[in-house]
């Protein structure tokens, strides 16, 4: 079974749009999925539009948390899915579908994390604009000289997680903000996960959650109390 797990804040304006496109997906495939929604105290109405969509559909839940963070709303998602494998996408659906099926095929491998890149060879980036590709390299830059060196794109919000990989490491996330992917890797590779990164297309979206400058301040500082909760073994 998949889990598809999807946080959402304030996304009113395309959730729709990406469970119809998901919906669509997913009944072609020979495998049971389920999608669930978390909705990060959305202050418009994400969540009545998803709870009346997935009214009548078995394969779809809705969770409603107080505003904490995409950290939190992603590790309340992957801690309540069922699925075998669990797949964390972006409610802006950047990625074309069809790429999670690459997902599945290097999951079935034997790996216990993909994590969709940006930045490996093969990866494509569309229209995204030089100030957010620099930020993001400038951020890769200090991840890995602070938390983890082995990969290129840690915030790309595509990644799948084997259901023991994913219980153990988000019951340890303490992040609660944007900073959370580094963690979970950080974590993943100090406990001797399995780890891929896989080159996708991604398109970027006009309308984003991402905050130049303030997103990137904050995860610089969630980078830096990752390595203390480490030193001070926080992390048992």
């Amino acid at each position: 079974m998949l889990s598809v797990v999807i946080p959402a804040f304030n996304e009113s304006a395309r959730i729709i749009a990406t469970l119809d496109e998901l919906a669509r997906y997913l009944g072609e495939q020979e495998y049971i999925s389920e999608v669930v929604v978390v909705d990060d105290g959305s202050v418009d109405d994400t969540a009545d539009l998803v709870s009346q969509w997935a009214a009548d559909r078995a394969d779809t839940r809705l969770i409603r948390i107080r505003h904490a963070g995409k950290g939190w709303a992603v590790r309340c998602g992957m801690l309540a899915a069922r699925g075998a494998y669990r797949f964390m996408c972006d409610a802006d659906l950047a990625m074309p579908v069809h790429w999670i099926g690459e997902f599945i095929e290097r999951m079935e491998a034997g790996l216990d994390i993909v994590i969709g890149s940006r930045e490996v060879a093969g990866a494509r980036r569309f229209d995204e604009p030089g100030y957010r590709h620099l930020m993001g390299r400038v951020f890769n830059r200090v991840v890995r000289l602070l938390a983890v060196s082995g990969f290129q794109d840690t915030q790309c919000g595509f990644k799948c997680f084997r259901a023991a990989a994913a219980e153990e490491l988000f019951s340890l996330q303490r992040t609660r903000g944007m900073g959370f992917d580094v963690e979970i890797l950080f974590l993943g590779v100090k406990r001797g996960f399995s780890i891929e990164e896989m080159p996708i297309d991604w398109y970027h979206q006009a309308v984003s959650k991402v905050r130049p400058g303030v997103d990137t301040i904050d995860m610089l500082k969630d980078t830096i109390v990752i390595r203390l909760r480490d030193v001070t073994r926080r992390y048992g």
